[in-house]
């Protein structure tokens, strides 16, 4: 008798599937997408806090379509790129913080660069009515 396939460490055999278009998912639903049993996403929960699916009236695990997303990239760096749980779980961590910098750069470029003369008229008529309040 041989030993049981690590579920974790060995690539399932299974078609690309897209993220259908709702707003929740069963457990089901998301293990055909993803391409893992219900039990491989239970204990992913475990060790992922970026999955944290909420739950029906019936106690059925609701994904959104966020977790599958990171369920997904989990999939990926376990599966493909063989990343150990700990170097998923880091490289994850690190790909938020890059998300976050990208995001606030964006914002400041937007907020700065198509408002520069509204900015520099605002600034003006702040320190007219400032000059207005010290008399």
């Amino acid at each position: 008798m041989g030993r049981k396939p690590n579920v974790i460490a060995k690539e399932p055999a299974r078609a690309e599937h897209a993220i259908p278009d709702k707003l929740y998912f069963k457990i089901g639903e998301v293990a055909a997408i993803v391409g893992v049993k219900p039990y491989v996403l239970r204990y992913w929960e475990t060790e992922f806090p970026e999955i944290s699916p909420g739950k029906s009236k019936t106690n059925q695990r609701l994904y959104k379509r966020k977790e599958v997303e990171r369920i997904l990239k989990i999939r990926d760096l376990l599966y493909r790129q063989r990343y150990t749980i700990d170097g998923a779980r880091r490289k994850l961590k690190e790909g938020a913080k890059d998300e976050k910098v990208e995001e606030n750069s964006r914002q400041i470029s937007l907020f700065t660069g198509g408002h520069r003369e509204f900015l520099k008229k605002l600034r003006s008529e702040l320190q007219e009515l400032l000059e207005l309040v010290k008399e």
